[in-house]
């Protein structure tokens, strides 16, 4: 009954998401800074090392160019992390993770992240599908979380 329970929150997250060139890419309910906000603190309640919160948008400013509210989060663990540059090293060059957040011209918000089954196919690797699945699964709840009204 857990199971069938579960399968069916992680099929919730996954049908308002699309997969676009090796992204999955979800509305969120909420804006720029809360959608950030409430992805870092759960990150951080699950143990991640949150290592960056880039504001896209406040360096555009810097330079006089306008920009969206575009966010960008930088997280991981080494226990995810290091069996999947094990199974390939090249894997490194897409770790840690990262969650890109931002506003299109229409005022909705998104958030993307890099699908991990297409990362494990670009970098080739082998003998690492229990890592891959975790790995998805983890950032399938932790974006749910972040988008979540």
């Amino acid at each position: 009954m857990y199971k069938y329970i579960f399968g069916l929150v992680m099929l919730a997250f996954v049908l308002p998401a699309s997969a676009d060139n090796g992204l999955v890419k979800i509305k969120s309910a909420n804006d720029v800074t809360t959608t950030a906000d409430k992805l870092v603190k759960a990150l951080k309640g699950k143990g991640m090392t949150v290592f960056d919160v880039i504001d896209h948008a406040k360096g555009a400013a810097g330079v006089g160019i306008e920009l969206q509210p575009t966010t960008l989060v930088i997280f991981g663990n080494p226990k995810v992390g290091t069996p999947l540059m094990k199974c390939s090293r090249t894997a490194a060059i897409d770790l840690p993770q990262k969650m890109l957040i931002w506003s299109d011209e229409s005022g909705q918000t998104w958030l993307a992240y890099n699908d991990p089954v297409y990362m494990a196919k670009r970098h080739g690797v082998k003998g690492c599908d229990e890592a891959i699945k975790k790995v998805t699964g983890a950032l399938g709840k932790f974006s749910g979380v972040a988008t979540a009204p």
